[in-house]
């Protein structure tokens, strides 16, 4: 006699399941997909031009990247004094990177970190320059300057506030008691309850600033400088844009903004490898 265990299990394989409503395809959510990755791309030179004020150019960016990446200063380079020709050069052996700065102001500048990590193509009124650095030197000095002031307590308090001003005091203590070089305080909106007028109103009274970050790579993420110094807004979304971390990070300027120094040298290095290529 068999025993029931025994017996083939019912309700399950080919066949066992209705072919109405519970029997349809799984329909699965997307995965990630368009991760950026870095490849050599070798620009196309003309034979009958003189191209050696780009190249020598490009050997000096190289070598500000690699120094840059040992501690050293960044650097800026004019790209005024090109023809178009060399400009052109630059233009496509530079690329475009994942991570975009604007800073807001007079002149109002934007920044495209190129497809070297480190190395940033700064367009404005009369601006036109290659920087080299973590990130552009007037992102850190512009961040703070208000376009909308922070009022701190005095914002309107709309029925729904409920977390907010506790939140406020401690970003407010933190910014006032900020030394340069300290470890970044992480207010995790995310794990903390909320409304959204908890949100609004926080927005309302820290004021906003004049820079703006967005890094594109693996899903992206927005950086916003507050008006209230030191203190900016980091929001972290997934590839279908949907947001998965919201913080405020009370420091200079949030790492997630900028270039490693291992980057900048390896940016160093890349750009020598497509000088060698193309000359």
């Amino acid at each position: 006699m068999v025993n029931n265990f025994q017996l083939p299990p019912m309700g399950f394989g080919p066949g066992s399941q209705p072919p109405e409503e519970d029997g349809q395809d799984l329909d699965y959510m997307q995965m990630p997909q368009d991760m950026r990755t870095y490849s050599a791309h070798i620009p196309e030179m003309g034979q009958d031009q003189d191209l050696a004020p780009a190249l020598d150019l490009l050997s000096a960016i190289a070598a500000a990247a690699d120094r840059c990446g040992r501690g050293g200063a960044g650097s800026v380079f004019d790209l005024a004094p090109l023809d178009a020709a060399n400009r052109r050069l630059i233009a496509e052996t530079m690329g475009e990177g994942e991570v975009s700065v604007k800073m807001h102001g007079k002149p109002a500048v934007a920044a495209q970190e190129s497809v070297f990590a480190g190395v940033w193509c700064l367009k404005g009124a009369g601006i036109d320059s290659i920087e080299v650095g973590p990130v552009p030197a007037a992102a850190r000095t512009a961040a703070f300057v208000a376009r909308k002031p922070a009022i701190g307590t005095l914002a309107p308090r709309p029925a729904g506030v409920v977390n907010a001003p506790a939140l406020l005091v401690e970003l407010i203590d933190k910014s006032a008691h900020f030394a340069p070089g300290a470890e970044a305080h992480v207010v995790n909106l995310t794990l903390l309850p909320h409304t959204e007028a908890d949100l609004e109103w926080l927005d309302a009274a820290l004021g906003a600033g004049s820079v703006s970050i967005l890094s594109r790579g693996y899903g992206n993420c927005r950086i916003e400088a507050t008006a209230q110094a030191h203190v900016w807004r980091v929001q972290f979304f997934n590839s279908m844009d949907v947001l998965i971390l919201d913080t405020f990070e009370v420091t200079a300027m949030p790492e997630v903004a900028l270039a490693a120094p291992e980057d900048l040298a390896d940016s160093g290095a890349r750009i020598l490898e497509v000088l060698e290529a193309i000359r």
